[in-house]
């Protein structure tokens, strides 16, 4: 069967770095071109990974008509402007989380995906790595039965993410650019998520950096049927790498438990009328994890950009899109004002707050 090939401009090339090589190593992509602002990034990507152009102009990309998606891996305060201008520009989107840094922006971006008709597409990675995938197999095939509590965390030692300069400008969040990849695990399996409550901490370690954002932080979450999750982070202390698998869910429900985790790709579960069991897929880590030690997870990037290739295929909304995006950004400002207040806080005040 022919698929149509996307050719595709990325923008930060940082981060970025992953997808490209999920670009290159798609058969889904062509990589039109790549920026940044950066010279020397750029140039540094080129001898990398064979490239023949590059541009330091956005304008470049988003006037390029051979280009139909923009990939946004810039830093988290400039997601906003440059999504706007993607879709502004026709061009389909796919941004790194958080989709933007506050919910100010988001009636802009409404209207902006409307006039253009462009999908955008919110690249949370966790939903798409290998342990993760499983899981989600197992719970929309009703191996859980009833759903009662999910239990989401995102812990590891991310002190070297202090000595990058724009996690000190202002806006940076610990919550927005790490913590939420559990709190988007968290509400993937409880979508109706009303209210939150939870206590935060900025670290002696955090404040030698003059970030005030909490460093570690704990919440309880309650959907409109009662159900619980459980959201934990913290990132400015030693981690214990044996134990802490960086990120992890865990279902537990009326016919059986899981629970996937980052560390050696283990998904553990314990259906009836199963034992306990543990699956690795450590043989996929080449996949996964193609650079320098783990410090980068294009193996993700390219299982999110294919499903959106084939989102884009049937003429499908992909999840998580723009609605969705600005919902968990709800539960985030709800969690945000519940540790000012030390009170419970309702997500759709969160909303009607926004006119959302």
């Amino acid at each position: 069967m022919t698929h149509t090939k996307y050719r595709l401009g990325v923008i930060g090339l940082g981060e970025g770095r992953s997808i490209i090589s999920a670009a290159i190593q798609s058969d889904r992509f062509e990589l039109a071109n790549v920026c940044d602002i950066s010279e020397e990034a750029c140039k540094t990507r080129a001898a990398e990974f064979g490239l023949t152009r590059y541009t330091l102009n956005y304008e470049d990309m988003l006037k390029d008509p051979e280009i139909d998606i923009i990939a946004i891996y810039t830093p988290d305060q400039l997601h906003g402007l440059h999504i706007k201008q993607a879709l502004d520009a026709g061009k389909h989107v796919i941004v790194t989380k958080p989709m933007l840094t506050s919910l100010d922006e988001a009636h802009e971006l409404l209207k902006a995906a409307e006039a253009s008709g462009k999908h955008l597409f919110v690249g949370q990675s966790s939903r798409f790595f290998e342990p993760m995938i499983h899981q989600r197999n197992d719970f929309l095939a009703g191996r859980h039965g009833e759903i009662d509590t999910v239990e989401t965390y995102y812990i590891s030692d991310s002190r070297w993410f202090l000595k990058k300069g724009w996690s000190r400008q202002n806006g940076f969040s610990w919550m927005y650019n790490f913590m939420i990849h559990a709190v988007d695990l968290a509400a993937w399996y409880l979508p109706d998520i009303e209210e939150v409550f939870g206590y935060g901490h900025s670290s002696s370690t955090n404040k030698e950096y003059g970030l005030t954002a909490p460093d570690t932080m704990r919440f309880l979450m309650k959907d409109a049927a009662g159900r619980i999750a459980q959201v934990s982070g913290s990132y400015t202390k030693p981690a214990l790498r044996s134990v802490d698998p960086g990120i992890s869910c865990t279902l537990r429900g009326t016919k059986g438990s899981s629970r996937a985790v980052y560390s050696k790709l283990l998904y553990h579960t314990h259906f009836a009328p199963e034992q306990a069991v543990t699956h690795s897929f450590e043989d996929k880590h080449p996949y996964y994890f193609r650079f320098e030690g783990e410090s980068h997870h294009a193996g993700e990037y390219q299982n999110y950009i294919e499903y959106f290739a084939e989102c884009l295929d049937k003429g499908e909304a992909p999840k998580p899109g723009l609605y969705e995006g600005i919902r968990t950004l709800a539960i985030m400002a709800a969690m945000e004002r519940s540790m000012e207040t030390g009170a419970p806080v309702k997500v759709k005040d969160i909303l009607n707050h926004y006119s959302l």
